[in-house]
């Protein structure tokens, strides 16, 4: 099943699963372009415990994240403290959660996981388990466009749906949902708009809370 089969509309995927098309608009787009464009110099790919690495390059904001933990330091680097989480970031996770499940929600995101994908980088079949927080995770896409595999609770395998996000689009899972495995099987080169201020790759940014302290 994919996303062609339901159109550009905002879309349940599955319960607590929404899919919210355009939600970015291309002056937002470029604004968060650029404030990635001044946390990027501590991109690295992340190096996993079997010895692999990650071909998705990575930056974190308000904890740092290392497979499987989070630290209020960036200890893969260079041990300096993380950047923080700006607030104006967590209130625009706060706007997308709400227009996503169509209600104000209390949300208090105080992490961010800043992705960058070139075309040939993927992101194999996950949950997002290491917050003690089960609230939703909020997903904005910016530059090329992917397709994004949303899967079940239970098996990194069928069934799942297949959502092309692009660029401005938003997407948010939590509630029965929220530790569902998902990933990006691949990334479709070329496809993005240069007026949103990204000309090749992907940028995804996912805010969390963490309920750590």
């Amino acid at each position: 099943m994919t996303e062609s089969l339901f159109g550009r509309e905002r879309t349940e995927i599955a319960p607590g699963a929404v899919h919210v098309p355009g939600y970015l608009t291309l002056e937002q787009q470029r604004e968060l372009v650029d404030a990635c464009r001044g946390w990027a110099s501590r991109m690295r790919h992340t190096k996993l415990p079997s010895g692999g690495v990650m071909s998705v390059q990575t930056v974190c904001l308000g904890w740092h994240w290392l497979p499987y933990r989070y630290s209020r330091t960036v200890d893969d680097i260079d041990g300096a403290p993380v950047e923080p989480f700006p607030d104006w970031l967590g209130q625009l996770g706060r706007d997308a959660l709400a227009t996503a499940y169509a209600t104000p929600t209390p949300y208090a995101p105080d992490a961010a996981l800043i992705n960058f994908y070139d075309d040939a980088a993927k992101m194999g079949m996950h949950q997002d388990k290491e917050e003690r927080s089960p609230a939703p995770v909020v997903s904005l896409s910016i530059g090329d466009t992917c397709v994004f595999r949303f899967g079940n609770t239970e098996t990194r395998g069928k069934p799942y749906t297949d959502v092309e996000l692009r660029s401005g689009d938003l997407f948010v899972f939590g509630g029965p949902s929220r530790f569902a495995y998902h990933g990006v099987p691949k990334v479709l080169a070329g496809t993005a708009n240069p007026a949103s201020g990204l000309t090749t790759g992907r940028l995804n940014l996912t805010l969390r809370e963490t309920g750590l302290t």
